[in-house]
């Protein structure tokens, strides 16, 4: 199975990680991670006056900061992975990563805001949720 691991670096990637950990009869080495954190976008203004480089640095190093003790976890779980860096709108770029990629399972932490607080912030999880037709286990 192609697993698809959303990951924000949060308190609630960590129970994503220790879910992973705890129930790796079904999730274990047997299957095809990916793991996939989002940086949001800078400022139209500021791309356009920053060097190419120095943007490109930036957003890697954010991405490196989410994907560090990710993959030490894995390491220590004996998993591989690959790892996948976008820029923009996380709910829309892991649908749209799920899909392209074919991905059998998306996994994901959720904050819990709850309904209506999700309805004022907005909701990573229910955005891909509205975007997507593969299945998503959500860790909360």
């Amino acid at each position: 199975m192609k697993i698809l691991v959303a990951a924000d670096g949060s308190r609630y990637t960590k129970r994503m990680l220790a879910y992973i950990a705890a129930h790796d009869e079904w999730l274990g080495a047997h299957h095809r991670y990916t793991v996939m954190t989002v940086v949001g976008p800078l400022p139209a203004r500021a791309t356009r006056v920053l060097d190419k480089q120095l943007v490109q640095g930036y957003f890697a190093e954010e991405a490196d900061k989410v994907f560090k003790p990710i993959r030490a976890f894995f390491g220590k779980q004996g998993l591989t992975a690959e790892f996948l860096t976008k820029v923009g709108s996380a709910g829309d770029a892991i649908a749209q990563a799920a899909l392209v990629g074919k991905f059998d399972l998306v996994m994901m932490g959720s904050h819990g805001h709850g309904a209506i607080a999700g309805l004022v912030l907005g909701s990573v999880t229910s955005g891909v949720l509205a975007r997507c037709d593969v299945p998503l286990l959500i860790v909360r």
